[in-house]
């Protein structure tokens, strides 16, 4: 009998299922090639098909192959990935392969990257392992040229002196494709980006050079039920006090304990119901302090040849018998003089309204640029790149924050691009524009301390505990919890003692890097430098989850809700500010509120802002599965049940809000700063 070809006996089969995302665009026609890497041997290089033929890799679809061994090849460590191209190489975006060996055991390995070359890539099985638990020599291997191409792929960048650092890009397509936009979010974010100003019916008044002739006037279109409260309520004294304790800027407050030497205010000037006077208020810890010191001599910005105007205020807030937080002083510059007065709710009408629109319009350039850029989007670009470059896949750290970096990087870039560049929204509307933004975000920088982004330690130290009605400090004590009993279950699985932690490389690279280039290597900051103990790790990894995720929700998604009636937030103010009483009126309220292009353009940025992508993913809902031990996989499961549990309190307290605070609710806060 003729034998054609080498006699195949006994071989065992490893049956593979191969998934592809669901996303647009995910598919390839491209011939797929694996090999089996085992602690016991190797399979053959193996083309993957199947009687499916050119739809094995199709978009949204799992197929299934077999790849034949002579010989079982023990535990897998490894597979080799790659693609080839007959005619056009097509990208392609796997999700994970899992395989099931001879003896009936199976091996996840999670991929969640786009292939778009022809180059051999190597893929770990699901199991974590720190670098010190890495035993196979082709399996440490892995892991050094993960770090080597990712260091070239993702590589630091100055964008300005005095700042966290960024990654080097110059536009979204010089991202890696695994960290740009779905094909969906970039349309979606794109058509939003085009239309804003249609989409609110500005569009004729966006290249105006009108000021707004009376309070009705004012642009006031896609309302929210917030933004109705806002503008049928802006002028009270309650509701300027509810705004920061539940509005976008909740973390300016403080409660005052002695009045600052350059807050001149005396009880002569005050009138505190009761008769009390302001020494027993202060002890009583009915007092409380704003205070734009770092807005303080900044160069504001000139738009269209007009100087524009941002004060550094001083506002002194009472907590009334009835609850509520009112302000009772305003002082609008940080020198005391003789130009510069403290205004009062006794003073008249407009005079007192005035004072308070100069503080709402310092509030924004201090929410804008402080608040939300640098302690949410700078800082998580900061924790995404330190990932990156010193962190692999099959680290537990990886794990559990690659989801918290969902589409940091391209919104980053984008927003250098649109609105802080030279020709971007801020340095054409906003008074805090030019020179003064570079002022306002090294002043911020310089001011960050780690104990402000930990909700516990920052609300302690602003003596905001006991403060009725602060539903921001409810939920972010709440949140905090949440997240960080999830992530001590995860870590305290993988590190079971301080020695561990601090004999892993990796990991104190990845905060050598945060500390350097996020906080610029200064000690005073009180972010390590290093991390020595369990407790100190699990606690500064839900820092990090907490910043991209909850507190960028709550310095994001109520930016429409609070703007959306420009005079309660103006993004720049025209006139100087009053130096004597009584020189206040209607008109010269709005000689100085922004002018139509500034309010339409503003209003458009902040619905474009504030608005949800249909790919969003809320806090806890994890897609792609990293994870394959049982145990941590069932922490991810109790971290959605208590996050579900909590919504349903927060949904609760809610019904009972005349001003519901919604923007901790973990269904509307998402993984990532992705928005």
């Amino acid at each position: 009998m003729i034998q054609y070809g080498p006699v195949r006996r006994n071989m065992v089969k490893y049956k593979v299922k191969v998934s592809t995302a669901g996303t647009s665009m995910a598919f390839t026609t491209n011939s797929v090639f694996i090999k089996l890497v085992g602690r016991q041997g190797e399979s053959e290089r193996t083309k993957l098909t199947s009687i499916i033929g050119a739809l094995d890799f199709f978009q949204g679809t799992t197929s299934t192959f077999s790849v034949d061994c002579p010989v079982s090849l023990g535990e897998l460590v490894l597979i080799e990935l790659e693609k080839k191209a007959l005619l056009k190489a097509v990208d392609w975006f796997p999700t994970k392969i899992e395989i099931e060996s001879p003896e009936g055991d199976n091996y996840p390995f999670p991929i969640y990257c786009w292939i778009a070359d022809g180059k051999t890539h190597l893929f770990r099985e699901g199991k974590a392992l720190r670098h010190f638990e890495d035993e196979h020599p082709l399996s440490k291997l892995c892991r050094e040229n993960e770090l080597e191409k990712r260091a070239n792929d993702y590589q630091w960048d100055i964008a300005e002196e005095g700042i966290p650092h960024c990654m080097k890009a110059g536009n979204p397509l010089d991202l890696p494709l695994e960290v740009r936009f779905t094909f969906t979010k970039s349309t979606e974010f794109l058509f939003t980006l085009s239309t804003g100003l249609a989409e609110l019916n500005l569009k004729g008044l966006a290249n105006s050079k009108d000021t707004w002739k009376t309070i009705n006037d004012i642009a006031y279109v896609k309302s929210t039920a917030i933004s109705d409260y806002v503008r049928e309520h802006w002028k009270e004294d309650a509701f300027f006090g509810h705004q920061y304790l539940n509005g976008v800027n909740p973390i300016l407050i403080r409660r005052c304990t002695a009045l600052p030497d350059n807050f001149p205010v005396t009880n002569d000037m005050l009138s505190i119901h009761g008769g009390r006077s302001f020494e027993e208020e202060i002890k009583n810890g009915n007092m409380f302090l704003l205070d734009y010191k770092n807005l303080d001599g900044v160069e504001a910005n000139i738009i269209n040849g007009e100087q524009q105007y941002l004060m550094a205020p001083l506002v002194l807030l009472h907590l009334t018998p009835e609850r509520k937080l009112k302000p009772i002083a305003i002082q609008l510059k940080q020198k005391p003089s003789k130009d510069n007065p403290i205004f009062l709710p006794t003073d008249s009408e407009y005079d007192w309204l005035m004072a308070k629109i100069y503080v709402r319009s310092a509030d924004f350039s201090d929410h804008q640029l402080n608040v939300h850029l640098l302690r949410t989007h700078l800082l998580a670009e900061v924790f995404t790149l330190s990932l990156l470059r010193n962190v692999p896949m099959v680290h537990p750290l990886y794990k559990l924050l690659i989801p918290h970096t969902r589409f940091t990087l391209q919104i980053n870039n984008l927003a250098r691009g649109f609105l802080i560049s030279n020709k971007g929204f801020f340095n054409t509307y906003a008074a805090s524009g030019g020179k003064a933004m570079k002022t306002i975000l090294q002043r911020s920088t310089a001011s960050l301390t780690y104990s402000s982004l930990c909700p516990p330690d920052d609300i302690k130290e602003r003596g905001m505990d006991s403060v009725p009605g602060y539903y921001y400090r409810d939920d972010a004590l709440q949140l905090w919890a949440i997240i960080y009993r999830f992530v001590e279950g995860i870590l305290g699985y993988y590190y079971h003692t301080d020695a561990e932690v601090q004999k892993d490389s990796e990991l104190q690279k990845w905060i050598k890097d945060i500390f350097f280039h996020g906080f610029l290597a200064e000690a005073s900051t009180g972010v390590p430098q290093s991390l020595s103990s369990v407790g100190e790790l699990v606690k500064f990894v839900t820092m990090v989850i907490f910043t991209g995720s909850a507190q960028h929700s709550a310095a994001n998604s109520g930016q429409f809700d609070y703007g959306g009636w420009m005079p309660n937030t103006p993004i720049t103010l025209r006139c100087p500010p009053p130096t004597t009483k009584g020189s206040s009126s209607q008109s010269s309220m709005l000689e100085a509120l922004p002018d139509v292009a500034a309010t339409a353009n503003g209003l458009s940025t902040m619905w474009l802002l504030s608005k949800q992508s249909s790919d969003f993913r809320p806090l806890g809902h994890y897609k792609e599965e990293h994870f394959s031990e049982e145990i941590p996989c069932k922490f991810i499961l109790d971290f959605k049940a208590e996050l579900a549990e909590f919504g349903a309190a927060v949904n609760a307290r809610n019904q009972t809000l005349e001003v519901p605070y919604t923007y901790m609710d973990p269904q509307l806060v998402e993984n990532s700063v992705a928005v």
